[in-house]
């Protein structure tokens, strides 16, 4: 039921039988804070990490207060000096501020997702929901970018291209105009200069400084191993926090951009050189007169941006490996000299057209050398031009194109998006796109919304617009940081908090039944949309439906048992309708996707003469290459191979399988 409001702290053990093994642990704690007389909090030093070391030592140990540890690493020595130096008393600024996040993340994710689950039920239905403070804006976002997909209407226009040579040179060149709107325009051109030589009307060259990247703040980090590794934000991190403990890395969940020389520059570019992979590299900046990263302009009041502390990396997991590389090379490129890159742009003239070409290379490499392979900047190669050289046309291209929309947002992007806006926190933004996806409001990478978290947002927008209101989160984000820096009472903000969702809740309550039918419809159109598959091409009443039955997903007619047609889908394959017919027997085409592959068309008529003709080809190449296998053996129990076609192409398998599960290529 909802509204609650009452808030208590409890052991995980007492609310979660599959943590009643905590209970130990507490208790453990209790007894032997039972006989000490100081305190000291060593838990991360962020918000989150002094909410559990306060909770903790209220709860567990009876205390009110204690010493406090700041530490960035987890290495022996600054743990040493970390505890020598504990600041006398908790940070009372980050302790309220967390405890003002639980309260306000607890009573809007709790009601508002109670209210949810609440309205949909008195219809007869069940969903499991959620909507929370950030939950609900950052559902909105991806919402908002569908509309734009969805609303967008193409504009065509052309391009003009050439090919041809300057001196032995190979190049291609636009037209000036990098989008022509009219085909006539377009037409004209095209056709004043097709098959016409031209003459370089002017060179010009000039130079762009580089500066070396900002170190690592967490977001920056989980875009970038998303762009070379395709890492999600949230296993990034993971990986992160497990570099952390290990005390190879700095604290991950920072928002700084910024190393300051107390870490000691010099000490873990010395330690990094007796590692081989690095040694070229960090000899390099050990050569220089000074050592002076580029920081950026953010900032953390807990953490400096993220480094490696030069302890040698032990492990074999490879992403770790990657993630670990790319902080190395990271922290190292902030310390290196500026690069220089170099531009060319040649105009050539073809019966008073200008069309333009451009290249791009470094021209001294600087820190760039040090983010190998990770820099995205690319060099092209130059022409050999000067003024009045003639060009000779060997091709000339008019292409239709067509203006394309907005794209989706990625993981990475969404979570820059919601650290630009302000919305939730660097610890938590990962978090709550994986929470998108198990509630099924958003699908694939680049995120999609789904049929049911539009109508759900539409839903919210037209009842209840205040809770998936990004004002009304990025005031209480403020409050809380005006919280941590002592400048406002944690109190005031809760009770604001509480006087807000009661006005929402009670506007929610008095639609809720008008709510919950709309949530049921859209949960009933979504579900249909899923299973559905065109109408029936044998009885042309009935809608072809997706089944689970005892040997798996297969399509059926829903006039069953009126019209018995049933269709089988390759195994392990998910299936989505095309939404068109199979061009030779009317039969509906479904996208067969089978995992880590691109989906394909597929008729899912096992009479289809397409189909037939495409198996006797492919039954003519296995027995080709059946008589090939035969000339070979298995090398682990001597048997004749057979050949044998998957989704990747043709093989040779040992016919003994599953006894022997031996393959191997038929090249």
């Amino acid at each position: 039921s909802y509204p609650a409001f009452e808030i208590k702290w409890f052991p995980i053990s007492e609310i979660n039988k599959k943590m009643s093994h905590m209970k130990e642990y507490i208790d453990v704690i209790k007894e032997v804070s039972s006989k000490c007389d100081e305190f000291v909090i060593a838990c991360d030093y962020d918000i989150e990490g002094e909410v559990i070391g306060y909770n903790v030592l209220r709860f567990a140990c009876g205390k009110q207060d204690a010493k406090r540890m700041k530490f960035s690493t987890l290495t022996k020595q600054e743990l040493i000096n970390s505890f020598e130096n504990a600041e006398k008393t908790i940070d009372w600024g980050q302790a309220h501020a967390g405890l003002a996040r639980h309260n306000l993340d607890w009573l809007y994710g709790i009601n508002l997702s109670r209210a949810l689950m609440s309205s949909i039920s008195k219809t007869g239905r069940f969903k499991v929901m959620s909507i929370g403070r950030v939950q609900g804006p950052s559902l909105k976002i991806i919402t908002d970018r569908e509309k734009e997909i969805q609303d967008f209407l193409p504009e065509k226009y052309w391009n003009i291209n050439i090919m041809g040579t300057i001196k032995q040179d190979e190049i291609q060149a636009s037209h000036e105009k990098d989008k022509v709107w009219e085909k006539e325009e377009a037409e004209r051109i095209f056709n004043k200069v097709n098959g016409k030589n031209g003459t370089v009307d002017e060179v010009s060259k000039a130079e762009k400084k580089i500066w070396p990247p900002f170190p690592f703040d967490l977001t920056t980090l989980q875009t970038e191993a998303y762009r070379n590794f395709r890492l999600n934000p949230k296993k990034t991190l993971e990986i992160a926090q497990q570099l952390y403990l290990g005390s190879y890395i700095s604290y991950p969940r920072t928002s700084s951009q910024k190393i300051p020389p107390s870490i000691g520059y010099k000490k873990i570019i010395t330690s990094l050189s007796k590692n081989p992979k690095y040694a070229e590299l960090a000899s390099e900046l050990l050569s220089k007169n000074s050592l002076r990263p580029n920081n950026g302009k953010k900032e953390d009041p807990a953490h400096p941006a993220i480094y490696p502390t030069g302890i040698s990396l032990k492990t074999t997991d490879a992403l770790a490996l990657k993630v670990y590389d790319l902080i190395v090379k990271r922290f190292l490129a902030s310390f290196g000299d500026i690069a220089l890159r170099e531009s060319m742009n040649i105009r050539i003239n073809i019966e008073g057209e200008a069309f333009i070409t451009k290249a791009v290379r470094t021209k001294q490499e600087g820190w760039l050398k040090l983010y190998q392979p990770y820099s995205s900047l690319k060099d092209e190669q130059f022409c050999d031009a000067e003024e009045k050289d003639a060009f000779t046309n060997k091709k000339t291209d008019l292409l239709e194109k067509e203006t394309q929309p907005p794209k989706r947002y990625t993981q990475s992007s969404l979570i820059k998006e919601l650290e630009k806006r302000n919305l939730g926190t660097k610890a938590t933004r990962a978090q709550i796109v994986d929470t998108l996806y198990q509630r099924q409001y958003v699908k694939n990478d680049p995120l999609e919304a789904t049929d049911f978290g539009i109508k759900t947002i539409k839903i919210l927008e037209k009842y209840s617009p205040k809770i998936i209101d990004e004002e009304l989160t990025k005031h209480f984000e403020e409050d809380m940081e005006k919280i941590r820096e002592k400048k406002k009472n944690m109190d005031e903000t809760i009770e604001e908090s509480k006087a807000i969702l009661k006005d929402i809740l009670h506007d929610f309550k008095s639609k809720e039944e008008k709510i919950g039918n709309e949530l049921k419809n859209a949960l009933y159109e979504t579900s249909r949309k899923e299973i559905y598959f065109g109408k029936c091409p044998r009885c042309k009443k009935g809608d072809l439906i997706l089944k689970n039955g005892k040997f798996g997903t297969f399509i059926a007619c829903s006039e069953y048992p009126g019209c018995k047609l049933t269709l089988t889908i390759p195994g392990k394959a998910k299936a989505k309708y095309a939404e068109e017919q199979c061009q030779h027997c009317g039969f509906p085409l479904v996208i067969i996707k089978y995992p880590r592959k691109k989906g394909e068309n597929y008729c899912i008529n096992p009479e289809c003469p397409e189909k037939k003709k495409n198996e006797e080809k492919d039954k003519g190449e296995l027995n080709e290459l059946n008589e090939k296998a035969k000339q070979r053996k298995c090398p682990k129990c001597g048997t004749p191979l057979v050949a044998r076609k998957s989704i990747h192409g043709y093989f040779f398998a040992c016919p003994k399988f599953p006894k022997c599960r031996h393959i191997e290529n038929i090249n």
